[in-house]
C-alpha cells in the first residue's frame, strides 16, 4: 500500500510533532507575541511620492500577521499535544511489554504501535528518532535515527509467522547507499532467513530478531528507570543529621565537624561543616 501525499500543513505539523511537547508550546507563545505586534494596522493619512508601494507592503504583512497570530500558534499547540500524547503512548508501550510477558505483548500490537515501540527503544539508547509514518504495515524506511552527524535507517517488520527474507535486507541496504546513511537496522518480532543473515554479514546492517528486540526493550526500560532515579536524587535535598550521628560531607564524603554560624540570620546556630573547609564548603543542618 502506498503512502498518502502530504500537504504543506502535514509536513509542518510532522516537524512540530518531532519536537518535545514543551518546545511546541514555547514556539506557540513566541509566534503569537511576534505576529500580534506585526498585525497592527497601518494608518496612512497622506501619501507622498514613493510611499504607495511601501504602504501596500505594510498592509499586506499586517493582514498576514493578523491571521497568522492565531493559525501558527494553533499548529504549534496541536503539534505539542500530539507530541505529548505520542510520548505517553511510547512509554506505556514499553511498560506494557513487561506486563504482557514480552513476545506475546509485541505480537498483539498493531504495526503502528510496533514502530512506536521500536522507536522509543532506540530513543532510550540516545538516538534522535524521526517516525516517517505510512498507511500500511510496510512501506520502506519506517524510522530515521540520528546521533551526532550519523544517520541510521530502520525498517520494522512485525511478522509473527514468517521469516524476514533477504530481499528486505537488500532493499534497506540500497536505500542506505542512496542516502549515504551510516548504518541500518531491520527489526522484526519474528526471525530472519539464513540468506538474510548471510547478506548482512560484513555490511553495516544489523538484524534484530524477536529475542534481540526484547533485549533492546529491556535496556530501554533500564535507561528510563535510571533517569527517573537520577531525577529523584536531584530533587531530594540533603537530609538533616542528628547531633549524635557521625556525618559525612554531601559534596566530598569527608568527615564533618560541628561549627557555629557567626554571620547572617543563622548566627549562633550550630551546623555540620566539612573538615576540608575552605577547599570544600559542604554543610549539613543539625537537628
Amino acid at each position: 500500500m502506498g503512502r498518502k501525499k502530504s500537504t504543506l500543513a502535514d509536513v509542518v505539523l510532522d516537524v512540530i510533532v518531532m519536537l518535545p511537547w514543551w518546545a511546541g508550546a514555547a514556539l506557540a507563545a513566541v509566534s503569537y507575541v511576534v505576529l500580534h505586534r506585526l498585525a497592527v494596522p497601518v494608518v496612512v493619512t497622506e501619501f507622498r511620492g514613493g510611499q504607495i508601494g511601501s504602504a501596500a507592503v505594510h498592509v499586506m504583512w499586517a493582514s498576514l500577521a493578523s491571521a497568522g497570530q492565531y493559525v501558527l500558534p494553533f499548529f504549534f499547540l496541536l503539534g505539542a499535544g500530539i507530541s505529548a500524547w505520542k510520548q505517553k503512548k511510547r512509554r506505556s508501550l514499553l511498560a506494557g511489554i513487561s506486563q504482557a510477558k514480552g513476545a506475546n505483548g509485541i505480537n498483539d500490537m498493531s504495526w503502528h504501535e510496533f514502530e512506536m515501540l521500536v522507536g522509543e527503544a532506540f530513543r532510550m539508547q540516545g538516538f534522535a528518532v524521526s517516525e516517517t509514518g505510512g498507511t500500511g504495515a510496510d512501506g520502506g524506511v519506517d524510522l530515521v535515527l540520528t546521533k551526532g552527524k550519523e544517520i541510521f535507517l530502520v525498517q520494522c517488520k512485525q511478522w509473527k509467522a514468517y521469516k524476514v527474507g533477504v530481499s528486505v535486507v537488500r532493499e534497506l541496504y540500497g536505500v542506505m547507499a542512496a542516502k549515504a546513511a551510516t548504518g541500518g537496522f531491520v527489526v522484526t518480532s519474528g526471525q530472519f532467513t539464513s540468506d538474510a543473515q548471510d547478506f548482512a554479514k560484513g555490511r553495516n546492517v544489523r538484524l534484530i530478531d524477536g529475542p534481540r528486540l526484547l533485549g533492546l526493550i529491556e535496556k530501554a526500560q533500564e535507561s528510563l528507570a535510571a533517569r527517573h532515579a537520577l531525577s529523584g536524587q536531584k530533587n531530594q535535598a540533603s537530609p538533616p543529621v542528628h547531633a549524635s550521628a557521625d556525618p559525612h560531607c554531601p559534596l566530598c564524603q569527608s568527615a564533618m565537624v560541628r561549627r557555629t554560624a557567626k554571620k547572617g540570620n543563622s548566627a549562633g546556630s550550630p551546623f555540620w561543616g566539612c573538615s576540608n573547609f575552605p577547599k570544600c564548603r559542604g554543610t549539613r543542618p543539625i537537628t
